[in-house]
């Protein structure tokens, strides 16, 4: 189960982003759809989207 705050990770290619992308759950809109804030790897914002769970794995929670 996902929730904000939690940090996750693409499991695949999605909207110009590639596989392993990291990002942060900023909003849990049911069980299969999430607004994602995808960052690099120093931290910048690279988008903002709604993110299905098929395509998320957890890396971590807060």
């Amino acid at each position: 189960m996902m929730h904000e705050l939690d940090v996750v990770r693409l499991t695949e290619d999605f909207n110009g982003l590639p596989t392993g992308t990291e990002g942060t759950i900023v909003l849990k809109y049911n069980e299969e759809f999430f607004e994602v804030e995808f960052f690099d790897v120093q931290g910048n914002t690279l988008d903002v989207l709604t993110t299905p769970r098929k395509i998320l794995e957890l890396k971590t929670s807060i």
